[in-house]
């Protein structure tokens, strides 16, 4: 069966090929980037000033002394959970998008058109969409807890599965830290569906932006990247250290705020932020990338 056309009469892509190509962009995603990840949030992690003495502690911990295969092996802690979250988020992230796209140029779109202009009125409704699935991404929060413990502090977890984990410690714990989660994925999402159809509108004159090439893809990705990660770094940095912490930890995210603020100044809501864009933004990028092309390459055929 042909996928069906949009409200525009425009070709849209089946469920199936949404599904394909954002859950092969977050398998590809996984291979690639999971040693990264982990050095981003064993940076957003540390509470002390970083140096070059004691980066090397701070990012490989118990094997900062150990050859450096042992080193690298180190940076892969959480692998299992992070193959559930990540490939669960980007399929849900990427390939739900433009259903919620959809659903509100059906009930909305002319509110929006009129209220920003036509072209305005689009990038709005995909912004928006973005920030629906970003707020929606917050059911898929317990592998991400589980696997940035893995990450910055395996001891919460050392000898524990998920099942015993749920028993001992309560499915509440898991969600901890939801309400910033929530908090960071609206405004991130909306910078990066927003940013990448910006650049398509008025760098690329689409149309369709379905019909980008795949350089057109990389270079709106970069853009929707870098002012994701920018938008959200203040509450990524209290969210991840929130989630890091013990179980039994009772410590909230206002004060950790205060904490911050007074023991390590405004700047600390930005700690990570040029490794995040120079190592997570690449992860961004090549993830968006390769869903924007590979759901119109599965819509084909599928």
């Amino acid at each position: 069966m042909s996928p069906p056309a949009d409200i525009k009469g425009r070709k849209r892509e089946s469920g199936a090929a949404r599904v394909l190509g954002s859950g092969t962009s977050g398998i590809a995603e996984l291979l690639v980037f999971h040693p990264v990840d982990t050095v981003a949030k064993r940076l957003m992690s540390n509470r002390t000033n970083v140096s070059f003495g004691n980066l090397n502690t701070i990012i490989f911990k118990s094997a900062a002394q150990s050859p450096i295969h042992q080193k690298f092996l180190s940076l892969f802690p959480g692998l299992g959970y992070a193959a559930g979250y990540k490939i669960a988020q980007r399929v849900y992230k990427f390939g739900g998008q433009p259903y919620f796209r959809d659903l509100i140029d059906k009930n909305g779109g002319d509110y929006f058109r009129n209220t920003f202009g036509k072209k305005w009125g689009g990038l709005m409704m995909h912004a928006t969409a973005g920030s629906l699935t970003g707020m929606g991404e917050v059911v898929l929060l317990p592998l991400d807890v589980l696997k940035i413990k893995m990450q910055t502090n395996p001891d919460a977890l050392r000898g524990r599965g998920f099942f015993r984990l749920l028993s001992e410690e309560g499915i509440g714990s898991l969600y901890k830290g939801w309400g910033w989660t929530i908090a960071r994925n609206v405004p991130g999402s909306f910078a990066l569906f927003g940013g990448s159809a910006v650049t398509k509108e008025y760098l690329f004159h689409l149309e369709d932006y379905s019909s980008a090439t795949w350089g057109q893809n990389f270079v709106a990705s970069i853009t929707g990247a870098v002012a994701s990660i920018t938008v959200a770094s203040p509450l990524d940095v209290v969210k991840t250290r929130i989630q890091n912490a013990n179980f039994n930890s009772s410590e909230g995210g206002f004060a950790i705020i205060r904490e911050m603020v007074k023991t390590e100044g405004v700047s600390a809501f930005f700690k990570g932020l040029t490794p995040k864009i120079l190592v997570v933004g690449p992860k961004l990028v090549f993830s968006y990338t390769l869903a924007q092309s590979l759901i119109p390459f599965f819509g084909k055929y599928v």
